[in-house]
C-alpha cells in the first residue's frame, strides 16, 4: 500500500425523471432501460472521454430482483453499448444503495485502484414490489424484542418515530405541503434542467377496431409526484395508513399519524455519476463539477430506523473535517415527514438549506436509486447556486443511516 490517498472528481451527473408506481409514466418501462439511459445521458456530457478507460459500473438497487436482478449493473452496461471491458456489480443497502454505489466508486478511486467508475443506481416499485415477490423473514427475528423490529413495516417505524420524538400529525402534514409547493416552485424555474435527462416513453396500444396496434410517444421532462393541487385541508382528510386510529372496541387510541400524503411516494427511476481521478481529468480535459468528500453509515435499533441519519451526518461532518453549518445544501431524503421532522430537530439543521426543491413526498422515491438520483442534485445545485458543501443523507430498513458529503470544485 505504497499510493497516496487522492480525490475522486464526478465529473458528470444525470439522471431520469421519476415516475409514480405503479400507474404512472414509466410503468412499462423496465428498471434496466431507464437506468441505461441515465448511464448514456451521463456519458454524454462527457464526450471528450473514451468509455473504455471507464473500469467498472456500481449500481445501487434495493430489490435485485425480476426485471431489476440477474446483475442489473453488468447488464446495464452491455444494454449500453458500452464496452466489454468494463465490469458491473449491483450493491444493496436499500435506499442508500445509490449512495453506497457512490461512496464505494469514489473510494476505489481514491485509493488509486481504478481511474474512471461508474456510480449508479435503479429501481422500479412498479415492477418489483417494495419487500420483492417472495419476502420471507427469518422467523427467528421474533424470538426476542430486540430483533422483532426487523420485521416492520417502514410505516410502523415512522409511527414509533412519530411517537418518541413527539411529532404530531400537523407538523408532518406541514412539511409535506411544503414539499409539494418547493418540488412545484423548482421546476416551474427550471431548476432540474441540469439533472434530469428526458426521456421518450413509447406506448404500444391496441386499436380492435381497426384491427391495429396504435403507437404513441411520449417525452417525459419532469418528476411526475409533485401535486400543485396539495393542500392543508386534502392531506388532514387523508387516514393513517399504518397504524389503526381507533382500537377494536372504537376508542381513539392517539395513534395513526402517518398516512400517504406526509410519507414518500412509490416510484420508478434512475440516476449515473461518473467518478474519476485528477489523471482522467487532465488526459481528456474535463472540468470536474464536485469532489467526493466523505461518506458514514450507522445503525440504529430497526424499529426506530427512520432516525438513522441523526447518527451517520455526524459521523461524515467528523470525517470531512466539517461542522453542519458548512453545508449549504441537504438533501435529506423524505421517507417519511415523522422521521425527516424528527432528524432536522435533534441535530438543529437550518430547514432552509434542508430539501430546498422539495423532497421525496413531493419528488418520489425510487429506493435504490434515489442516493445516485439526489447527488446528482447536489452536484448541479452547488454550482447553480455557488455553494461549496453539500450533503445526501437518507435513513435505511432494518436500522440504518447513512450520509456523503460532496464538494463543489
Amino acid at each position: 500500500m505504497t499510493r497516496q490517498v487522492q480525490d475522486a472528481y464526478i465529473v458528470a451527473a444525470r439522471r431520469t425523471p421519476i415516475g409514480k408506481a405503479p400507474k404512472g409514466v414509466f410503468r412499462n418501462l423496465r428498471p434496466d432501460d431507464l437506468l441505461v439511459h441515465a448511464m448514456q445521458s451521463m456519458l454524454a456530457d462527457v464526450p471528450a472521454l473514451d468509455p473504455a478507460v471507464i473500469e467498472d459500473a456500481i449500481v445501487g438497487c434495493a430489490i435485485p430482483e425480476a426485471e431489476q436482478g440477474l446483475n442489473v449493473a453488468r447488464m446495464a452496461v452491455l444494454l449500453a453499448g458500452l464496452p466489454n471491458s468494463i465490469g458491473g456489480v449491483t450493491v444493496n443497502r436499500f435506499c442508500a444503495s445509490g449512495l453506497t454505489a457512490l461512496a464505494m466508486a469514489a473510494d476505489r478511486i481514491r485509493v488509486g485502484e481504478a481511474d474512471a467508475i461508474i456510480a449508479a443506481g435503479t429501481e422500479s416499485m412498479s415492477m418489483v414490489p417494495m419487500m420483492g415477490n417472495k419476502p420471507s423473514i427469518n422467523m427467528r427475528a421474533f424470538e426476542s424484542d430486540g430483533n422483532v423490529g426487523i420485521a416492520y413495516g417502514m410505516g410502523l417505524t415512522a409511527e414509533k418515530v412519530a411517537q418518541q420524538w413527539k411529532v404530531d400529525r400537523e407538523a408532518q402534514d406541514a412539511f409535506a405541503l411544503d414539499s409539494h409547493r418547493k418540488a412545484i416552485a423548482a421546476q416551474a424555474a427550471g431548476e432540474f434542467a441540469d439533472e434530469i435527462a428526458p426521456i421518450e416513453v413509447i406506448e404500444k396500444l391496441p386499436d380492435l377496431a381497426a384491427g391495429r396496434i396504435e403507437v404513441r410517444s411520449r417525452r417525459v421532462e419532469l418528476d411526475e409526484g409533485p401535486r400543485a393541487d396539495s393542500s392543508a385541508e386534502a392531506l388532514a382528510k387523508l387516514r393513517p395508513a399504518f397504524a389503526a386510529p381507533r382500537s377494536p372496541q372504537g376508542k381513539a387510541t392517539g395513534m395513526g399519524s402517518v398516512t400517504a400524503g406526509n410519507s414518500s411516494q412509490t416510484s420508478d427511476g434512475a440516476g449515473a455519476l461518473l467518478v474519476v481521478s485528477e489523471k482522467i481529468v487532465k488526459q481528456f480535459g474535463l472540468t470536474p463539477l464536485a469532489r467526493f468528500v466523505s461518506f458514514a453509515v450507522r445503525g440504529v435499533p430497526p424499529e426506530i430506523m427512520g432516525i438513522g441519519p441523526k447518527e451517520a451526518i455526524p459521523a461524515a461532518l467528523r470525517s470531512a473535517g466539517l461542522s453542519l453549518a458548512d453545508i449549504g445544501w441537504i438533501e435529506l431524503n423524505e421517507a417519511f415527514a415523522a422521521q425527516s421532522l424528527a432528524v432536522m430537530r435533534d441535530l438543529d439543521m437550518n430547514p432552509e438549506v434542508v430539501n430546498p426543491m422539495g423532497g421525496a413526498i413531493a419528488l418520489g422515491h425510487p429506493l435504490g436509486a434515489t442516493g445516485a438520483i439526489r447527488a446528482s442534485t447536489v452536484v448541479h445545485a452547488l454550482r447553480r447556486r455557488q455553494l461549496r458543501y453539500g450533503m445526501v443523507t437518507m435513513c435505511v430498513g432494518t436500522g440504518m443511516g447513512a450520509a456523503g458529503i460532496i464538494e463543489r470544485v
